[in-house]
């Protein structure tokens, strides 16, 4: 198998393996699907910027942001009003930053921004029962 037919074989897979993990997930396991892409595609981000390829780069930088503002979509302004209006301040937050550095060509604000959801993905992770 050819090095393409083995990578668009690869791409498949996850494909098809994402579609399965969202297709029974509750909202909390989507909320913690959602923070590992955006975690993964920060990782490729910074890999595309240390590589200079600015268009995939801009591309993963992209899906990051699709990501938050899903997140941000999301947030029960009514039920948790301090809580949606913190977490919904943070999602801003780590966008403002994603489109420093993509006009910047920085991994500083990258890894800022990862730090900020591997904490929050931490915080998501700990709760145990929760919409499981």
């Amino acid at each position: 198998m050819s090095n393409l037919a083995y990578s668009n074989a690869l791409a498949q897979y996850r494909r098809v393996d994402s579609a399965a993990a969202v297709g029974g997930a509750s909202g909390h396991r989507l909320v913690q699907l959602l923070l590992q892409g955006a975690l993964d595609r920060l990782a490729a981000a910074r890999g595309h910027m240390e590589r200079r390829e600015h268009g995939p780069k801009g591309e993963a930088i992209g899906r990051v942001l699709d990501i938050l503002g899903h997140l941000r979509g999301s947030l029960d302004h009514r039920r948790g009003a301090e809580v949606a209006a913190n977490l919904e301040s943070l999602y801003l937050y780590m966008e403002t930053r994603l489109v420093e550095a993509s006009a910047r060509n920085d991994c500083g604000p990258l890894e800022e921004v990862a730090k900020l959801l591997r904490e929050l993905k931490a915080g998501w992770d700990a709760i145990t029962g929760a919409d499981r």
